[in-house]
């Protein structure tokens, strides 16, 4: 345990080395977050409440989804697939810790730096700019359980899309084809509650929502938490133990290549 803490720990201080470029993401951010406030304010202003969103509830959407997509690196990431195709994984095999865990210490750390520069700035911005919908304070607790959930259920889509390079050995079209799908399929683009039913309900049968919708529904207390942090732990737990597998066959894989 004290290896991976030191992961997260040499995590948090390796992306605060990048002060610059997470300033501006920031930036970038909070630009797309005005814009997208803007749309959505004015279809609520112009057809009133859209599924129980009015002004300060798309408010807390927006700057809350702003925030969260850098803390759960939503785009993906493509270190471990890198290290796969240059060969440098069989290194990580070898170290006395298991590549999974350790990295998502590191990535652990890195949510923790990017809560301090990307997931509240972007918050107490629109708290600020617009009417904000504060949730009861005893809420808060379940939404940070929340947002861990998301992180541990982002990181194992982002690792299994990385394992595929054992197999595929190239995963950007992969990962493209991911990136394009997953803001609607998470609720980044708009609400999943602005779909219908049947889409809505086959929506929350996948792990996308855990990403993004579910803490934003904690926060602003839609419908019961305990039933949004069990789908959010269902999946986390799903996902991490698919990924255990895949690392097993992917180490296998190494062998009988010589890796």
């Amino acid at each position: 345990m004290r290896a991976y803490a030191r992961l997260a720990l040499a995590g948090f201080r390796r992306h605060s080395i990048y002060r610059g470029a997470m300033f501006a993401g920031l930036a970038t951010n909070v630009v797309f977050g005005v814009i997208r406030m803007t749309v959505l304010v004015a279809a609520v202003s112009a057809a009133g409440p859209i599924a129980g969103y009015d002004t300060a509830t798309s408010a807390v959407y927006v700057w809350l989804g702003q925030g969260l997509l850098a803390f759960v690196v939503l785009w993906g990431d493509t270190h471990l697939a890198e290290r796969v195709r240059t060969g440098d994984v069989v290194v990580d095999l070898y170290r006395p810790w298991h590549l999974q865990a350790a990295l998502f210490a590191e990535d652990v750390g890195r949510a923790g730096f990017a809560v301090l520069v990307r997931l509240v700035p972007p918050v107490a911005l629109g708290a600020l700019l617009f009417p904000f919908r504060w949730p009861d304070p005893v809420v808060l607790p379940l939404f940070a359980v929340s947002a861990v959930l998301a992180l541990a259920t982002s990181f194992a889509v982002r690792f299994l899309l990385n394992a595929s390079t054992f197999w595929l050995l190239e995963n950007r079209g992969l990962l493209s084809v991911y990136n394009v799908l997953t803001p609607v399929l998470c609720g980044l683009a708009v609400p999943l509650d602005f779909f219908p039913g049947w889409a809505r309900d086959a929506l929350w049968s996948t792990p996308f929502p855990a990403m993004i919708q579910a803490p934003i529904d904690v926060f602003l207390e839609r419908g019961s938490p305990w039933a949004v942090l069990a789908h959010q732990a269902f999946w986390a737990a799903a996902l991490a133990a698919l990924g255990y597998f895949v690392l097993l066959r992917a180490m296998r894989k190494v062998v009988v290549q010589g890796g």
